[in-house]
């Protein structure tokens, strides 16, 4: 199982950059609702807060979100990969089920608004965690306990896929990475737009149903999940320790990151519209 005690990602570039790219695709009518709740009226209304969940999980006040973070999936990568609601999600939740409750907090209109806005924040990053394939994951803790080596430095798996892989395919990133990930976002959204993922985002909210939002969100995190046999652990767990994977295996699991950062970024952008379709016109700010 994942823990409040893994290590957290040092810049939080994959979640800025996926709210950039959510930023870029929001309906107008949505970058106007979530600026006013969120009190920020520039184009950073979702950046500045995509890192947020993880900021707070460490205080004494929201340990208890720890759990929603990811969804243990108990499977048996590389030979099987599959993620069961029922058999994965804690008593007390997990990253599918905060999706649901936590969209429902926005929409809640007998919620202040500080927690419908702190609600949002959780949701920018849930929806993001989501489509990190460790995240779908219980092996050693999402990859956190499995050792290797990141351009000869002594790193865990997890935050290879969290940060390392992302941070080298646009050049690296200083501390603050807002210029990086909007730039590297820009760059996605073209692509989407126009590009190599033009065609394949045509299915990419296929599944999505406002309705049934744990199905929904259960469906992107067994499309993580799935990387997790095929690219993550391709040859099992125990094969991968200490192994160097600034090589082959960098260029292998590189597009897995890019694709799974555009379809987080572009499906953001429909849950978000998605939630403000849904309020009633008295409930607008």
């Amino acid at each position: 199982m994942q823990t409040a005690d893994s290590p957290k990602p040092l810049t939080g570039f994959g979640h800025i950059t996926i709210a950039y790219i959510a930023s870029n695709f929001v309906q107008p009518r949505t970058t106007s609702y979530f600026q006013t709740l969120l009190r920020n009226d520039t184009g950073d209304y979702l950046a500045n807060v995509a890192t947020w969940a993880d900021s707070v999980r460490y205080s004494k006040w929201a340990q208890y979100t720890g759990v929603y973070h990811f969804i243990d999936a108990k499977d048996d990568p590389p030979h099987n990969c599959s993620v069961d609601l029922d058999r994965d999600c804690k008593e007390e939740g997990c990253v599918v089920t905060a999706i649901q409750n936590y969209t429902s907090q926005v929409l809640d209109p007998e919620m202040p608004a500080w927690l419908r806005a702190q609600a949002a924040k959780f949701v920018v990053h849930f929806v993001s965690d989501i489509h990190q394939p460790l995240h779908d994951e219980d092996v050693e803790k999402g990859g956190n306990g499995i050792g290797v080596l990141w351009e000869g430095s002594e790193l865990n798996l997890h935050h290879v896929w969290d940060t390392s892989i992302a941070e080298r395919l646009v050049g690296g990133v200083r501390k603050k990475p807002y210029p990086e990930a909007k730039e590297w976002a820009g760059n996605i959204t073209r692509r989407i737009r126009n590009g190599d993922f033009k065609a394949g985002s045509k299915k990419w909210l296929d599944g999505v149903d406002f309705h049934d939002q744990i199905a929904t969100a259960l469906g992107w995190a067994r499309e993580g999940n799935a990387y997790v046999c095929s690219h993550v652990l391709p040859e099992g767990p125990d094969a991968i320790v200490g192994q160097e994977l600034g090589g082959e295996y960098f260029e292998k699991a590189a597009p897995v990151i890019e694709l799974q950062v555009a379809r987080a970024g572009f499906r953001l952008a429909a849950w978000l519209d998605l939630i403000v379709a849904a309020l009633k016109p008295e409930e607008e700010l």
